[in-house]
C-alpha cells in the first residue's frame, strides 16, 4: 500500500494532507524518513513514526478505556466533555464510535471502535452481553434485595421482568451485579425497584474481559487478540 494512503487509512487527513505530511519530512517507517507518499509498504506489522510519535498500522480499532466520570459519551456533548477528547486526533478522525454508552456520572470500561460489525455484535439486544458493575448504594444490602435482584423486577415499560445474573454483596454498601441487557439506566432502576438508591456506578467488565487495573482513569488501550477473546468468553 502506498505511504499516503496508509496514512489517510490511519486517521491522518486527506490524501493530499498526507502527502504534504510526507514530503515534510515528518513520517519515519524503521527510523528511516521517507519523503515519497507512493512509496509502497507491507501493512502487517508496520509501524510508523508521525512527528516522531509511533503508530502501528490497524485495519480496525478496537479499544478499551477507563471512562472518567464527567465525560459523555458523544461527538456532541451537551453539558460536559466528550470521552472522544481523551483520544488522539487520527483517532478520532477514523470516525471510532463507543459501543454502548455509559452515562456521565458513571465510571469505568468503555469499548471503542470503528468496525461497525464488532459495535453491532456488542450492543445488539439479542447478543445479551454480559456486563458486570460495581454498585455503590444509598442504604445497607440485605439479602431480600440480592434475592430479588436475580429472581427479577419490573420496570416501567417492560414487558418482563428484568433479572440479574448474579448480584454479590462486597461491602454494606456496594454490591457486584451481573446482567445482560443494556436498558436506559437499567442498573440505577433495578437498584431503586428493590428499595436501594445508586450512589455511584462503575463498569467492571463486558463478557469475559475485565477493566485492567493499570488502566487509570481517562486512559485507553488497543484490543490485540487475547483481549478480543476475552470479551468474547461470556458472550
Amino acid at each position: 500500500m502506498e505511504l499516503e494512503r496508509i496514512l489517510h487509512t490511519q486517521g491522518f487527513g486527506s490524501r493530499r494532507q498526507c502527502q504534504a505530511l510526507v514530503a515534510s519530512g515528518a513520517v519515519a517507517i524503521a527510523g528511516e524518513p521517507c519523503v515519497d507518499p507512493h512509496r509502497r509498504f507491507e501493512t502487517e506489522g508496520l509501524t510508523f513514526t508521525v512527528d516522531n510519535v509511533v503508530w502501528a498500522f490497524h485495519e480496525k480499532v478496537y479499544l478499551a478505556m477507563h471512562k472518567p466520570a464527567g465525560f459523555e459519551c458523544s461527538h456532541t456533548p451537551q453539558h460536559h466533555s466528550s470521552i472522544f477528547s481523551l483520544l488522539p486526533a487520527p483517532l478520532r478522525e477514523r470516525g471510532v464510535q463507543c459501543v454502548g454508552r455509559l452515562d456521565q456520572d458513571t465510571t469505568g470500561l468503555i469499548l471503542l471502535s470503528d468496525d461497525g460489525a464488532f459495535i453491532h455484535a456488542y450492543t445488539a439486544p439479542k447478543r445479551k452481553v454480559s456486563k458486570v458493575y460495581h454498585v455503590g448504594v444509598k442504604h445497607p444490602l440485605d439479602e431480600n434485595q440480592l434475592e430479588t435482584l436475580c429472581a427479577g423486577v419490573m420496570l416501567h415499560g417492560e414487558s418482563t421482568a428484568l433479572r440479574a445474573l448474579a448480584a454479590r454483596r462486597r461491602t454494606a454498601h456496594e454490591l457486584e451485579l451481573n446482567i445482560l441487557e443494556g436498558k436506559y439506566h437499567q442498573v440505577k432502576r433495578m437498584l431503586a425497584a428493590v428499595g436501594n438508591r445508586v450512589e455511584s456506578l462503575h463498569r467492571h467488565a463486558i463478557g469475559g474481559f475485565a477493566l485492567p487495573p493499570e488502566l487509570a482513569p481517562g486512559l485507553w488501550m488497543w484490543l490485540g487478540a487475547a483481549e478480543l477473546a476475552r470479551l468474547q468468553a461470556q458472550d
